[in-house]
């Protein structure tokens, strides 16, 4: 409840308010206890109270809980003592429900919420895929290339093909990236279809959230933005790695205000300790750099988780009002937590702030809120308020009714798929095999042309060797026809001749004279005709 311009938010041993400034609300916050011990009422509180001031909330919800907050609280017994005990009737304490939009990275418990690849970038998307240092760095090339040749990294497909691609030119692009295996290359590609069988496909794409959505007032009352992360927290790396890319984008989108008099925005991370369970260095130094500088940017960041052990000492300096509930200390290692959460307080002189942790009651809690000066108060025992919207959730059709009835549900309903890596890779692919396809055929066209050429040499030769070959043949034909032609008419003359000769010789004479005769015919005609 706002009381006197201060966020009233519980009552000490002594009934008197305890109150929260609300120029130091952006110094951050921790919530912490044992499960049962009223951290969630606490949160409601706070959301409403800050509400109430005209400050919108974020609230990751992983019981399904704090969406009463949409609906009035119901009146009972219990509710009566406790607004008798703190005096609220007076103070203007009334049952009402605060505007609430839902939202739901399934998209099944609120309106779509969704992100680009480009936008988790690969050091948290790394962390999501759970890749070991050498895959990561060939993760976070393979976003330096998408950089260096303009390619939009919407959804995990353009991811995918960019990645197969890299691993199919990888003697291309060893030069510019150095080395790129293909084994590395399969094993996060594996761990991307692993994502998106867990629903990674449907929160990676457009339209993106645009996170001013989240500042937003209704009435004068800023809107708590419940995150139903329900199906979400069962992945706790994916829970944890989407909220801190929520912060990180608040962190680079919003300019600095420096010192404001309320925050902009109070951010509530539920069940935190899985954000830093298993970070590696660069991201707790992340972590906590974004928790450092956020509040220049007038965000307020509160920590809810059921030990302070859980977050690490840099990000745990950071949170400046504390609300302690109850612990266990049945094991050494639980009493030094509890010393530990103890330690973390100023000291008050009218009891032991150790004993006070293990001796609570559900709805009590130890709490230190920052005075004007910026210095802690004193560990002071309180009651935490009861809140005035409805406790517990709400049934599914109350819920879509507001899903439904929100004006940023049209806005992020409907997916769609831009011009983006996939495709322009698509298309690269496609040129590449028409190209391939054009100069297999050129080659293949060649190919036949040379062997047509070839073989029309071939028969050309063949149909000049047989030209030579008949002309040889009938030149032998003709000379052999002149010498039969001049040794017919050689035997004629001589035998002509012989017998003019042998007429002086009688027969004998004849017949000796024709064979001389023709023989000497043969052997003048075959010199006048020879060739």
């Amino acid at each position: 409840m706002i009381r006197d311009g201060k966020l009233w938010i519980a009552n000490n041993e002594n009934g008197q308010p305890v109150y929260m400034l609300p120029k130091m609300a952006n110094r951050h916050g921790l919530i912490a206890g044992a499960t049962g011990t009223g951290k969630t009422v606490t949160v409601k509180v706070l959301a409403e109270t800050f509400s109430d001031m005209g400050v919108p909330v974020f609230l990751a919800d992983v019981k399904g809980d704090l969406a009463g907050c949409l609906e009035a609280g119901t009146d009972s017994e219990d509710m009566q003592k406790r607004i008798a005990k703190f005096g609220l009737s007076e103070a203007g304490f009334g049952y009402k429900g605060y505007p609430v939009v839902f939202w739901d990275v399934f998209g099944e418990k609120g309106i779509q919420l969704r992100t680009t690849v480009s936008e988790m970038g690969p050091l948290l998307l790394a962390r999501i895929l759970g890749l070991n240092d050498l895959q990561s760095d060939l993760l976070t090339i393979a976003f330096k290339a998408a950089d260096d040749h303009n390619l939009l990294l919407v959804d995990t497909k353009d991811l995918k093909a960019l990645l197969n691609y890299m691993a199919e030119n990888n003697t291309e692009l060893q030069a510019e990236y150095g080395n790129i295996s293909k084994a590395s290359v399969a094993a996060i590609v594996r761990a991307i279809v692993a994502l998106e069988i867990a629903g990674g496909e449907t929160f990676f794409g457009e339209p993106a959230l645009n996170i001013g959505d989240f500042f937003n007032t209704n009435d004068g009352k800023g809107v708590i933005n419940v995150l139903d992360s329900r199906s979400l927290i069962n992945n706790g790396t994916l829970y944890s790695t989407f909220l801190l890319w929520l912060l990180s984008e608040l962190f680079e989108m919003l300019p600095e205000v420096g010192d404001l008099d309320k925050p902009k925005m109070v951010f509530f991370f539920d069940e935190a300790h899985l954000l830093f369970k298993g970070s590696s260095k660069e991201l707790l130094d992340k972590i906590e750099q974004v928790v450092k500088l956020i509040r220049s940017k007038g965000v307020g960041i509160y920590f809810c988780t059921q030990n302070p052990r859980d977050i690490p000492d840099g990000t745990l300096a950071q949170l400046s009002n504390k609300i302690e509930h109850g612990l266990h200390a049945y094991s050494p290692a639980e009493q030094k937590a509890v010393k530990a959460a103890a330690q973390s307080f100023r000291e008050n002189p009218e009891f032991d702030t150790y004993d006070a942790i293990l001796s609570l009651g559900t709805g009590e809690a130890i709490v230190s809120f920052l005075g004007e000066d910026g210095v802690p108060s004193v560990a002071e025992k309180t009651c935490i308020l009861p809140p005035q919207s409805k406790m517990g959730s709400i049934d599914d059709s109350r819920r879509d009714s507001a899903i439904k009835g929100s004006v940023l549900y049209s806005k992020y309903a409907t997916a769609v798929d831009p011009e983006s890596a996939y495709e322009f890779l698509q298309r690269m692919g496609l040129q590449a095999q028409a190209d391939a396809e054009a100069a297999a055929q050129a080659k293949a066209e060649e190919k036949e042309k040379a062997a047509a050429e070839k073989a029309a040499a071939k028969e050309q030769a063949a149909a000049e060797k047989a030209a030579a070959k008949k002309a040889e043949q009938e030149a032998k034909a003709k000379k052999r026809a002149v010498k039969q032609v001049g040794s017919t008419v050689a035997g004629t003359v001589g035998r002509e001749v012989g017998k003019q000769v042998g007429k002086n010789f009688g027969s004998f004479g004849k017949t000796l004279g024709g064979n001389l005769g023709a023989s000497l015919g043969r052997g003048i005609l075959s010199t006048l005709f020879k060739v």
